[in-house]
């Protein structure tokens, strides 16, 4: 730029400036250097430097100056640039002298210069030099090691080095080079260009711990900050931040005029050897963690983690960004506003850095407590952290390193603790969400670093004195805040496509570096010193060193958060948070321990003897004494006497009660049974493994296997070990499956249930052998509580963690379960979140997730049990409920609080649990009546106690409450566990109450006397039974001591009544480790409305699908008051009476002795105790009539209440009873009769209602404070402590969201850590990396499992049906019926014609059998029976015939398991007929020919053209001419072929509608065999079939056939096979084959036939006449074979079998062969039969009609009787496919047979039907409209001529042949009532009719095709000589005279 227009620009501002006097001297020596060094420009204008902001200019030239030297840019782009003010100059090298050392790395004289090499060598640096390190272009993955004069070097603001150099060299040792040209040739730098000492000396090295020397701060070089950073104040700056990647720098090219990066933002974030900078996740203010230990180059990159992602320039800048306030003239559409809109963040390096960050994550804790107290590495001055720090402070103060430099801590660096945390928040909220860049929104700038300081000091200053930051809190803050200040934009890119240059609205005013140290201090003023603001000039050095000063001055006791902040103008900022108060500090710095790490701290504590002082403070509290002193003398002075009132109920539970019974009743084991949810969630898990089988991916063969097998795994807790058991024994499942045998023996039950201990293997190993050995067998593998253990096995680096750690990946992602196509995973739990991550396994079509009860106010599952849940005990704490059952208990929190600053040693879980013991204790002693010993505890726990005391007592039979006290520490729990059992031991309370130490390793242990009394309740009657579930502690008084760091699955049972969860870790919050730990409370309460329980809840009325509580021990007595008080959930307000300090609690004190006290007469005597709650509930409920009685024994006369009640004045009440007494023979008041009933047992209430929940107040607060869509703020925390957040910018989470919209939710924003074991499941090259058979179970943790309502029950009921399914899928409904008309006897009948044992039949002897004209199959049971002269005329009524519709649907069917010569749909998949079914990798799918076969056909006039589908695979069936591959002929094989692997008959199947469920695939029913299958099709449904049918030849009819029956395909097929056998004997005649030799049968079979069985017939009796036989399943290619090679087989015309019948007789099966009608399955000789058809318009008993013709014309019908074919019942197809419509209306309207014809000519409405179709409907239900006189006449049958027409079942029909030489009955003696006329041909004349006989009377039916056909046919057979016809006799079908109707003419016979 020129001079003088950059001076124009520079003076013409209005800026009022002082010469700035101070810095006259530094920029006289730039000026003058940049002059000496520049040739070609006027040295930069002094003044305007000290009148203008450098920013600005400096930015601006080297935008202008720089000019292509690639190499510069891409040194300056790596080393963060330096300040450059001239252009490149070149530069020639001086020859170095002859001999030296030239290598890189090494000065010439050969001495290794490297800091790697050297670093830990002792180097001599003279006074008053430094050690810097040198960048190489040639190295840039090394720093060289040189001694630097430090007058040359600049001071921490870039100012006062002195020009020139002097340096010496730490490798040869020379001394005195004065110019830094010279000193870059020594050390062999071999430079292009000009050497500059600010280009190339870049850090200053500092020796570390050990002493080893490591590369330090950046050198501050002047102006360089400049460059790097642009003002941050500007909303249009160009500080977008680009994460670093694991490689170095990215997001660049080189081919760019680049602005230099920021050397001297974030200096010293590198790590000392001793200093890990790395935070375990799972921290209150550590939720994610990326930081760790990095290599050179990941350390550059932490020292450039400012570093620009570089815009592309536009053009020549003039200006960097806006300048000062002052400055009028500047406006964002100036150039410098454009500089940064094409910024793109790189999406794949945020990624990847988190991942690579992620993978520090998992390093051994252990490495992180001590040394991560050691401070950061950081520049410039060391500070010194004060000797005693803790000891004075009471805490460790936490420091949150933030923006920018972070100096070095030196001293006493073990009593503070740095932490990564806020800058790896701020570095993420610079990061634009991926979300908006598809709408180009890299032009929206990141929030300023100022703007998130500041907005970090506005959080704390809003946080109340005991919460603790959450980092969850300060991202969505920032989140909201870059949001609504970008809302304009976001919602113009949402809008429209932005434009190349997008006009950019103007920017919101932004708070400068100068204004934010003053904003920040305005906002903490009002916070009463909560938090402290530091403003310092020159480094955080000195602020840190005034906030120790302050501290250890004791100036900082009200403050809990210290903002120290270093704001220059001509720099960015630096800033840091510490926390120094205690609560805050104490928690933070406890929540960066992992669970190990807090578990060996606390043994720590406990083995060292730590916690020795801390019991005895407590025994300086207790005025009397020593509590354990009390307890002895107590004991001394009580012994003997104490436990008999006490115990009373328990050793003589002689209490009666109200109705005079002597045992509690309430006691009931529920049988098992499948709750609806169970089912529902059942048929979902199923629905979704058939859809996974049903898939095109074949990744699931369902059809493949016949029995399901399994394996439960479960964490390795014994106690859900036996659980588990429990629940597998008692649900029947392994005999269901038939796995193993009615005499169930435990061992066997233990082989499907797998602890993941280290044992484990073992039965996994065995598992994995059984699936590979048993491929028909599906394995189920479950994996319960599927959250568990997520380790990765690869990353399981923790060698103090347990042997099971990872064991989840070894086992259950291992190839061998990944790849075994018959075993399908499914992960069971309450908190998938974890396994809902960007690189899961699972897909999100395979997650089920439990069902709503509810939806739209509808009960969907009738269940009389409804859940209560998180959400319900949420509500339960908003005001307008009954007493809260989320609680927390604010004395003890107090206790603890101030026990943590009296002793900052010691971690707070062992204070918390000492606490709590010594409440515990001292609140058993004030029950026992040590009263003194009540202010030593908390209401709460007195309550506690004083109810699980008092329980056994209110019960005849001694059923008493469960409290779970949850301890999480194993060694502390022992602790607990120990103290408490030695104070009731004490107390006399041994047999009151049992306390039970409840350790995941180990199983139960209970005292004998209580054992005896479980057996007892439960009807036990072994003697070495022990209970090994929590589940049979049911009714048992008890404290249950729950350890263990997490549930692993256990459940409680139903008289649980207090969940005390005050101890749980409260420092590490993600989502599932809460609730977790809630949902031990979690519930399925009765859903009724108990009598003894009328409280009205207005939830229950306003939130069907939430379930309030009625939880108050039955303290509150509420009547239903007024409803128009009622408040919605969402205005409700949090009700006090959750606060032990506020007002509930007095109600709380005065139910000490409650539970022991039913309500009683309300006298004067008495008085009311309301607690301020009831107050409440009395204004709500107006008109409501409330009114609590409470009566207390004396001993609480004496309670003073003080201390735990300050705001309450509670009226504590005399009674008469004595302490401790039964009191169930009082009497409940008249007025309240409907409580009258009410129980007495403890354990019924409690399972009435959930458990009462207490919790540390900071998870309390966390779990009650709701977001603005109700959204609990515990659902919106870190989901899983091994997983991360994908980015900051992620939307909010909703209450709305299902669960469905959960699962996407996290699956978009979450990744998992190096630890997780889904961590390496990222595709490559894939399309994706979901395993498909996996699933994901997920449904509420609940802990009523004695009910089977859970998970447990769902998947073992999935388990059956599923397996109910598989043998649903082997298993096929067959028809089973009866022959029918088998007591119509034939005269003939006694005589046999065969031996029962003869194979074929003997032709001789066959042809003298009689045709049986009656047909036998039941499928016609509606159909007209056929007369011969041999039947008697004694035949059954039939007039009870079944509908049309039902004609399938009600026919007998009986469900039969398939056979090994099964035929498939197309739902069978199996590997052994892939290759039939098209599989083949040989042949493509689409790999088959389509061919044209023509024949002519003289009955119908015209030439016959069909279509083949042919195959690639099926070729060699046919012949094919050789020049044009024209189809000539299907070959044929010779009668006397002979082979045991060949069916010589071709198969044809003519089928519709079916080409699912069609039985084609006959692979295993040929078992192999070569066979010829042609299936028969429409046109039209030709595609459909050729899709799911590829490898199967088509036979296509005409489209003239598309709406014909069944009778055209037989038609066709039995016509062109005969035209292909003339075709075949001309071929083979050629080869000298005759033509009788080629074989002349096929095989016509129904699409529905299944299987086939043969019968042996055993004649090895004493006589002829006895046999024996048996039935089995066999091939169809045995069959086949057999019947091919029948004795003379091709002098039969039709041979065929017996349809199946579970009912078959011998009778039946004595004459193995029977002349008769063939269905189904037949055999057809197309040579005989050439001149007999079937009728190609039929649609119904197309094969009786054929059957009569074939008989009429002398040929043989053979039925073997020893063969019979099973016919499946197919729902779909077939001729159910005919619907008979109006040809009107489009409507459904159901149309009757009567309307099937009409007149001619009249107005009747036209069917959209076949007239064929029409014809024979009407005549099956209403042809006595034609033949009235045969109605139930079976003697006088209707003469059918030429056809069989179905009259139906009340109208007999007798057959004959107009044909010459036919086989016709003798109609001699027979009169008929009837003729039919059917289509009349010619050889029907008039003489054959008159010698018939009819009755007078009879009526005649002519049907022929049109009016005209009609009267010629009258005169042609001289009808008109004996009927008598009717001009309005003449009917038609139904039909448009273009659909050519059929035409009726009726007469009477004269």
């Amino acid at each position: 730029m020129p001079w003088s227009q950059q001076l124009t620009i520079q003076m013409g501002n209005s800026y009022a400036g002082q010469l700035k006097t101070t810095r006259f001297e530094e920029v006289l020596h730039n000026s003058i250097e940049a002059s000496l060094r520049s040739n070609n420009l006027v040295p930069r204008p002094i003044f305007s430097q000290l009148y203008l902001e450098a920013e600005q200019q400096l930015s601006s030239l080297e935008a202008g100056n720089r000019a292509d030297n690639e190499e510069e840019e891409e040194e300056e782009e790596e080393e963060e640039g330096s300040e450059s003010s001239s252009p490149p100059v070149s530069y020639q090298v001086k020859p170095p002298p002859e001999g030296c050392c030239t290598t890189d790395g090494f000065c010439q004289a050969g001495k290794d210069l490297r800091l790697v090499s050297i670093s830990n060598e002792h180097i001599e640096v003279p006074s008053g030099f430094l050690l810097v390190g040198a960048k190489s272009p040639n190295l840039p993955d090394h720093l060289l090691v040189c001694a630097v004069d430090k007058r040359f070097l600049p001071d921490d603001n870039g100012r006062n080095a002195l020009l020139g150099f002097s340096g010496n060299c730490v490798g040869c040792g020379k001394k005195g080079f004065c110019y830094f040209t010279e000193f870059s040739n020594h050390i062999n730098l071999k430079l292009t260009t000009q050497p500059k000492k600010q280009k190339h000396l870049k850090y200053y090295l500092v020796r570390n711990a050990q002493g080893a020397l490591t590369k330090g701060s950046v050198i501050c070089w002047k102006g360089a900050e400049f460059r790097g950073r642009q003002s941050s104040t500007s909303t249009c700056s160009s500080t977008l931040f680009q994460l670093p990647e694991s490689s170095g720098l990215s997001g660049s090219t080189s081919s760019e005029p680049l602005p230099p990066a920021n050397p001297s933002a974030p200096a010293g974030t590198q790590q000392t050897a001793a200093a890990v900078d790395h935070i375990p996740s799972t921290a209150a203010f550590s939720s994610a963690v990326y930081n760790g230990k990095e290599s050179p180059k990941q350390q550059l990159m932490k020292n450039n983690l400012s570093a620009l992602t570089r815009p592309s320039v536009l053009g020549t800048l003039t200006n960097s960004g806006p300048p000062k306030k002052r400055h009028k003239g500047w406006s964002p559409e100036s150039p410098s506003s454009t500089e940064t809109w094409n910024l793109q963040l790189n999406p794949q390096a945020s990624n990847r850095i988190k991942n690579d960050g992620g993978s520090l994550s998992s390093l051994p804790h252990s490495a992180l407590v001590g040394p991560a107290s050691s401070p950061m590495v950081g520049s410039g001055e060391p500070v010194s952290v004060p000797d005693n720090l803790l000891k004075i402070c009471k805490a460790k103060p936490v420091i949150f390193k933030g923006h920018g430099n972070f100096p070095y801590l030196c001293g006493n660096i073990n009593d503070v603790i740095v932490s990564p945390l806020l800058y790896t928040c701020y570095r993420n909220s610079q990061s634009l969400s991926r979300a908006y860049e598809q709408y180009g929104a890299s032009t929206i700038q990141p929030i300023s670093e100022e703007m998130q300081l500041l907005l970090t000091v506005y959080y704390l200053v809003q946080l109340a004195a005991d919460q603790v930051p959450l980092i969850e809190d300060l991202e969505q803050i920032f989140m909201r805040s870059w949001r609504e200040s970008h809302l304009s934009e976001i919602r113009q890119y949402q809008q429209a496509v932005p434009q190349a240059f997008p006009q950019l609205p103007s920017p919101i005013t932004p708070v400068t570096s100068a204004q934010l140290p003053w904003l920040a201090g305005l906002a903490a003023s009002s916070c009463n010193d909560s938090v402290h603001i530091i403003e310092c000039s020159y480094s955080l050095a000195e602020g840190l060193s005034e906030m120790f000063k302050l501290l250890i001055e004791g100036k900082l006791i009200k403050t809990n958060y210290v903002v120290i902040i270093c704001a220059s103008r001509n720099r960015a900022i630096d800033s840091c948070i510490v926390i120094t108060g205690k609560y805050q500090a104490r928690v933070l710095s406890e929540s960066m321990l992992s669970p190990s790490d807090y578990q060996k701290e606390v043994n720590y504590q406990l083995v060292t003897g730590k916690v020795e002082t801390l019991g005895s403070f407590f025994s300086t509290l207790c005025p009397e004494g020593d509590i354990d002193l009390l307890l002895e003398k107590f004991y001394q002075e009580n012994q003997g006497h104490i436990s008999s009132s006490l115990s009373a109920s328990v050793n003589k539970p002689t209490a009666v009660n109200g109705a005079g019974t002597a045992v509690c009743t309430s006691y009931e084991i529920e049988r098992h049974q499948i709750r609806p949810f169970q089912l529902a969630v059942a048929q979902k898990l199923l629905s979704h493994i058939c859809s996974i089988a049903d898939s095109s991916t074949q990744n699931l063969d369902l059809g493949s296997f016949e029995k399901i097998d399994f394996l439960i795994c479960v964490p390795p807790s014994e106690v859900t070990y036996q659980q588990t058991l429990f629940h597998l024994w008692h649900s029947g499942i392994l005999l269901e499956l038939g796995l193993e045998k009615e005499h169930l023996t435990k061992q066997r039950v233990e082989q499907y249930v797998m602890k993941l201990d280290a044992e484990a293997q073992i039965k996994f190993k065995i598992f994995l052998q059984n699936s590979m050995q048993n491929p028909h067998t599906l394995f189920v593998l479950i994996h319960d509580h599927a959250h568990w253990d997520l380790m990765s096995a690869m990353h399981s680096l923790y060698p103090q963690t347990e042997l099971s750690s990872g064991l989840v990946d070894r086992l259950l992602n291992c190839r061998e379960v990944k790849e075994a196509p018959n075993i399908v995973t499914l992960h069971v739990t309450s908190f998938p979140y974890a396994l809902q991550t960007q690189h899961t396994h699972i897909s999100p079509y395979n997650e089920i997730h439990w069902p709503s009860s509810y939806s739209n106010g509808v009960d969907l599952y009738h269940e009389n049990k409804k859940y209560f849940g998180l959400s319900e005990f949420i509500e339960s704490t908003l005001s307008g409920h009954s007493i809260p059952l989320l609680r927390y208990d604010s004395s003890f929190e107090a206790m603890v609080m101030a026990l943590g600053k009296r002793f900052p040693r010691l971690h707070s879980a062992v204070i918390r649990t000492f606490v709590l013991i010594q409440h515990y204790s001292a609140a058993m002693m004030a029950v026992c009546g040590l009263s003194q010993m009540k202010n030593y505890t908390s209401v709460e726990t007195l309550e506690i106690t004083q109810n699980l005391i008092n329980s056994s007592r209110q019960c005849p039979s001694g059923h008493g409450l469960m409290v779970v006290l949850r301890i999480p520490c194993i060694p502390l729990a022992a602790v607990a566990y120990e103290r408490l059992y030695n104070v009731r031991e004490r107390l006399a309370l041994e047999d009151n109450f049992e306390i039970i130490l409840g350790n995941p390793n180990s199983g139960i242990t209970i005292g004998k006397h209580f054992v005896e009394q479980l057996k007892i309740w439960q009807k036990i009657e072994d003697v070495d039974w022990r209970p090994q579930t929590y589940l049979e502690l049911e009714g048992l008084p008890c404290i249950l001591i729950f350890s263990g760091m997490d549930p692993q699955g256990e459940s409680l049972p139903r008289s649980l009544r207090y969940c005390d969860l005050r101890l749980i870790n409260s420092s590490s919050l993600v989502r599932t480790s809460l609730e977790q730990e809630l949902g031990l409370a979690a519930y399925f309460v009765s859903s009724e409305l108990h009598t003894e329980k009328a409280v009205v809840n207005d939830v229950l009325e306003s939130d069907p699908e939430k379930l309030s509580s009625t939880d108050n021990e039955d303290e509150e007595i509420v009547t239903e008051g007024s409803t128009s008080e009622k408040r919605s959930p969402m205005k409700r307000e949090r009700s006090r009476s959750h606060d032990s300090a506020s007002s509930s609690l007095s109600s709380k004190a005065s139910t000490f002795c409650t539970e022991s006290s039913p309500p009683q007469v309300l006298s004067n005597s008495t008085e009311e105790t309301t607690n301020n709650y009831e107050r409440q509930k009395q204004k709500v409920d107006k008109g409501a009539q409330t009114t609590v009685s409470k009566h207390l024994p004396p001993v609480t006369e004496q309670l003073d209440m003080k201390q735990n009640i300050k705001s309450t004045q509670v009226s504590i009440t005399s009674s008469s009873s004595p302490p401790f007494s039964s009191s169930s023979s009082s009497s409940a008041p008249a007025h309240n009769s409907f409580i009258l009933q009410t129980s007495q047992c403890s354990m019924t209430k409690a399972s009435k209602q959930p458990p009462i929940v207490f919790l540390p107040k900071l998870v309390y607060d966390i779990i009650t404070s709701t977001d603005s869509s109700g959204l609990p703020k515990s659902s919106s925390l870190l989901p899983y402590h091994s997983v991360m957040w994908a980015s900051s910018f992620r939307p909010l989470m909703s209450k709305m969201m299902t669960c469905t919209e959960q699962s996407l939710y996290y699956r978009q924003w979450t990744v998992p850590k190096p630890i997780h074991m889904d961590y390496n499941n990222r595709s490559e090259g894939r399309m994706d990396t979901f395993h498909p058979r996996r699933l994901l179970l997920s449904g509420p943790p609940q802990v009523c499992k004695k009910n089977k309502i859970g998970k447990t029950g769902a998947y073992l009921q999935f388990l059956s049906i599923l397996s109910r399914m598989l043998i649903r899928l082997t298993e096929v409904d067959v028809y089973d019926e009866e022959e029918i008309n088998i007591n119509i006897k034939e005269e003939e009948s006694d005589q046999y014609y065969h031996q029962p044992g003869d194979m074929w039949p003997d032709l001789e002897s066959f042809k003298k059998m009689p045709f049986d004209y009656t047909i036998h199959d039941p499928k016609y049971e509606d159909a007209s029976l056929i007369c011969s002269k041999l039947q008697t005329t004694n035949s059954e009524d039939k007039s009870k015939s079944r509908r049309q519709e039902d004609m399938y649907t009600c026919r007998q069917t009986t469900r039969m398991r398939l056979s090994k010569y099964a035929a498939y749909n197309t739902y069978h998949h199996c590997e052994q007929c892939h290759q039939y079914m098209g599989f083949n990798p040989r042949y493509q799918i689409y790999e088959s020919t389509l061919h044209a076969f023509a024949f002519s056909y003289s009955m119908l006039g015209e030439e016959i053209q069909l279509h083949f589908i042919i195959p690639k695979s099926k070729e060699h069936h046919f012949v094919f001419s050789q020049p044009g591959r024209q189809l000539e002929s299907m070959r044929l094989p010779l009668v006397t072929d002979k082979s045991e692997d060949y069916i010589k008959s071709p198969t044809f199947t003519p089928t519709t509608g079916r080409h699912e469920h069609g039985l084609f695939n006959l692979y295993h029913a040929m078992d192999g065999a070569s066979h010829l299958h042609v299936l028969v099709v429409k046109e039209y449904e030709m595609a459909i079939y050729k899709k799911y049918w590829p490898n199967h030849i088509m036979l296509v009819l005409p489209s003239i056939f598309n709406s014909a029956g069944v009778g055209a395909a037989h038609f066709l097929i039995k016509e062109l096979s005969y035209h292909n056998l003339e075709l075949e004997r001309n071929r083979q005649e050629e080869l000298g084959i005759k033509p009788q030799d080629i074989w002349p049968f096929i095989v016509i079979s129904d699409d529905s036939c299944v299987m086939w069985n043969a019968v042996e017939v055993d004649c090895s009796g004493d006589r002829k006449s006895d046999y024996t036989w048996t039935e089995r399943n066999v091939s169809l290619k045995q069959i086949l074979q057999h019947i091919e090679a029948t004795p003379n087989v091709t002098h039969y015309a039709l041979i065929g079998m017996r349809k199946w019948s579970s009912k078959t007789n011998s009778a039946e099966i004595k004459e193995p062969f029977s002349c008769c009608h063939v269905h189904d399955f037949i055999m057809l000789n197309v040579d005989l039969t050439q001149n007999v058809q079937y009728n190609q318009n039929r649609f119904t008993c197309d094969d009786v009609d054929f059957n009569l013709r074939v008989h009429s014309a002398g040929l043989l019908i053979c039925r073997f009787n020893h063969f019979n074919v099973m016919k499946k019942q197919i729902a779909v197809g077939g001729q159910r496919s005919f619907h008979i419509k109006s040809k009107v209306s489009d409507t459904p309207v159901s149309i009757s047979p009567a309307q099937y014809i009409c007149a001619p000519d009249s107005k009747h409405t036209f069917l959209a039907a076949p007239a064929q179709l029409l014809l024979e409907k009407y005549l099956q239900y209403h042809s006595h409209r034609f033949f009235p006189l045969s109605l139930k006449n079976y003697s006088h049958p209707v003469l059918s001529v030429d056809c069989y027409l179905n009259l139906g079942p009340q109208i007999a029909v007798c057959y004959v042949s107009s044909r010459p030489h036919s086989l016709n009955i003798s109609s001699s003696g027979l009169t008929f009532s009837g003729l039919l006329l059917y289509l009349c041909d010619s050889f029907v004349v008039a003489s054959f009719l008159k010698k018939f006989h009819f009755l007078k009377g009879a009526t005649l039916c002519v049907i022929c095709q049109d009016r005209n056909s009609l009267r010629q046919t009258v005169v042609r057979l001289e009808l008109e000589d004996e009927w008598q016809f009717r001009l309005r006799d003449e009917f038609q079908t139904a039909n448009a005279k273009e659909d050519r109707p059929l035409f009726f003419l009726t007469g009477r016979h004269i």
